[in-house]
């Protein structure tokens, strides 16, 4: 039986059953079966992929792998990500610097099969690292096929916690955000942003979201969501409004389909 997470409610009130909750929901996952021979399999095997071709060839080893940084639909894309970890992060011409979506980068640079002689992949605690990261993404997934709301406000803590462990300026944290399509839709939505931002040129995207956010908080660095309060502000921010857009959503449908069956009966 596969394990389903127990979700009581969508919006904020659901979000934070989930945050008291996960840890529990979370070991349960890791103890079924599936879970258990996936991440047996990569803590058993994950040394042998010496080189990013080790890595493509073996289906298991990569699943797990592009799991840990939300890339599992790019399983398929074998020569495109063995480019991505062979060319590593130094240089600022490698593929990964250059995509815009920059969880490649983040996998790029966890891997190291482009940046040192020695892949990060024959250090002993490197298994661990990768596993807790695939488990957190696998929950949050299956939370996404109860509402996909909840599973994008569930990675918020996580992904600002790694972008802003990152060694670079303001601009360059905005930057971060906007290459996260997770991360972006959140903050997007949050600060009320139309969805055509993401049509015109990065430069202007940035000045955008700086003036967006300093004009709702009052601060337009991307800094100031260290603060626990800042955080639980923004998902709250994001559920609030998401629930919103798909009430008048749910009623456009419901208004639509009464018309149409009145015209049926006439």
């Amino acid at each position: 039986m596969s394990f389903q997470p127990i979700v009581l409610s969508s919006g904020y009130s659901g979000w934070a059953f989930l945050s008291r909750t996960k840890e529990d929901q979370q070991e349960v996952l890791s103890e079924t079966a599936q879970m258990k021979r996936d991440t047996d399999y990569f803590r058993d095997n994950i040394a042998n992929a010496k080189t990013a071709s080790d890595l493509v060839s073996d289906r298991r080893l990569l699943s797990i792998a592009l799991g840990a940084f939300g890339l599992h639909d790019d399983i398929g894309n074998t020569f495109f990500i063995k480019s991505v970890l062979e060319e590593g992060t130094i240089d600022e011409d490698a593929l990964g610097n250059r995509l815009s979506d920059k969880r490649y980068l983040a996998m790029s640079k966890a891997f190291g099969f482009g940046d040192f002689s020695i892949a990060n992949t024959q250090l002993s605690d490197f298994p661990e690292e990768v596993i807790t990261a695939f488990q957190d993404q696998e929950f949050e997934l299956r939370i996404g096929e109860q509402d996909e709301d909840l599973r994008l406000a569930l990675g918020v803590e996580r992904e600002l916690e790694n972008l802003l462990a990152t060694d670079t300026t303001d601009d360059g944290y905005w930057f971060l955000v906007m290459g996260n399509p997770p991360l972006r839709r959140v903050f997007e939505s949050a600060l009320g942003m139309p969805s055509a931002v993401s049509g015109l040129d990065l430069d202007r995207q940035l000045l955008e979201f700086r003036e967006k956010a300093d004009k709702v908080l009052g601060d337009s660095s991307v800094q100031q969501f260290s603060d626990p309060e800042k955080q639980e502000w923004l998902v709250r921010r994001f559920l609030v409004r998401a629930e919103a857009a798909n009430s008048v959503a749910a009623t456009s449908s419901a208004s639509l389909a009464l018309t149409l069956l009145q015209n049926v009966g006439q």
